[in-house]
C-alpha cells in the first residue's frame, strides 16, 4: 500500500497551462495526523511509510490517544511498576505496552491487555481463586500446561463436591463485558508425534446434575447459568454472564463463582486454566 501512495506522489501529474497539480507530499503533518486518526493501528502504520510526512505524523500524539482506553491514564498509574515513568512514554509506547499482557503490580497469576481498537481483556489464573481442597493432593494435582497463559492448571481427580470462588477490582473502561471459566474434562498428557492427547479415563460425575456459575458486580448486577459438562478432550470457555461499566475512573467489584455441591455422587477428571473477561463485542 505505501508502495503505491509513494509512486502517486513522486509522479507529477500536470495541469493545462503547465503547472503541477498538489501531490500527498503537498499535505501538511497536522491534516495527515487529522485523517489517520479515523484509521485502525495496523492501517497507520501502513500509511507511515508512504512518505516521511506521513510517518512523522503517525508518531503524534493526537493520533494514538484516540486508540487508548478513555481511562488509558489511570491504567498506567495503578497498574504498572513503571508507572511512574509514563509520562515520559509517547502515546504509541502506551499503546504498544497495553496490548501486551501485563501483571496487576507484583501479581504474576492476573494480566490484562488492550485488544486493539476492541477494548481491555482480563484472566485469571486458578492459583488466585478460593478453590475447596485445592492443597489436598487427594483431590487436586498442579499440572504444567503450554495451553495455559499461566503455565499450570489445576485437575481435580476426584471429590463429593466442587466449589471455586474469585473476585477482582479493576478500572474496566465503559462498556458491556463477558465472563468466562476456561475448563476442560480429561488431563493433558505429552504430544505424541505432535499431536496433543488427553486422557479422559477418570472423567465421571459431570452429566448428572449441571454446574452452577455465577457472577455479582458491587453496581447490583447479577448473572448466572448452569452447564453440564459433556465435552471431554478440549478447552472449552463456559459463559457465566455479562457486566455493564458506566464509570471508568471508579474500580468495578466482581465476584464469580464454580459450584457442583451435590454430594450424590463424586466428580473428577475436570482441568480448571482461568477467567477470562472480554469486551462483549469479541
Amino acid at each position: 500500500m505505501g508502495a503505491g501512495f509513494s509512486s502517486l506522489a513522486d509522479h507529477e501529474k500536470l495541469t493545462s497551462d503547465g503547472s503541477s497539480k498538489p501531490g500527498l507530499e503537498d499535505l501538511s503533518e497536522s491534516c495527515i495526523a487529522l485523517v489517520l486518526t479515523h484509521l485502525d493501528p495496523t492501517e497507520i502504520c501502513k500509511f507511515a511509510s508512504v512518505n516521511t510526512t506521513f510517518r512523522q505524523a503517525s508518531l503524534t500524539d493526537v493520533v494514538w490517544e484516540t486508540k487508548l482506553p478513555e481511562n488509558y491514564r489511570i491504567l498506567v498509574k495503578n497498574l504498572w511498576d513503571e508507572g511512574s515513568c509514563s509520562y515520559s512514554l509517547t502515546k504509541k509506547e502506551m499503546f504498544a505496552r497495553l496490548c501486551r499482557p501485563n501483571h496487576f503490580g507484583t501479581s504474576k497469576n492476573k494480566t490484562f491487555w488492550l485488544e486493539k481498537n476492541r477494548g481491555i481483556c482480563v484472566c485469571i489464573s486458578w492459583k488466585e481463586m478460593k478453590i475447596t481442597g485445592i492443597e489436598d493432593r487427594r483431590y487436586w494435582s498442579h499440572n504444567s500446561s503450554d495451553e495455559s497463559r499461566f503455565g499450570t492448571v489445576a485437575f481435580l481427580k476426584q471429590i463429593w463436591w466442587v466449589e471455586v470462588e474469585g473476585n477482582l477490582e479493576f478500572e474496566f473502561p465503559v462498556g458491556k463485558y463477558s465472563l468466562f471459566f476456561r475448563l476442560q474434562l480429561g488431563k493433558n498428557s505429552r504430544k505424541v508425534l505432535g499431536r496433543r492427547i488427553c486422557n479422559v479415563e477418570q472423567v465421571h460425575g459431570w452429566n448428572i446434575k449441571p454446574v452452577q456459575f455465577q457472577l455479582s458486580s458491587s453496581n447490583g448486577q447479577l448473572a448466572t447459568a448452569q452447564y453440564y459438562l459433556n465435552e471431554p478432550g478440549k478447552w472449552t470457555q463456559y459463559h457465566v454472564g455479562d457486566f455493564v461499566v458506566e464509570n471508568s475512573t471508579m474500580p468495578t467489584k466482581l465476584k464469580f463463582s464454580m459450584t457442583q455441591i451435590d454430594c450424590t455422587h463424586t466428580k473428577g477428571g475436570l482441568s480448571l486454566d482461568s477467567v477470562l473477561i472480554l469486551p462483549a463485542e469479541i
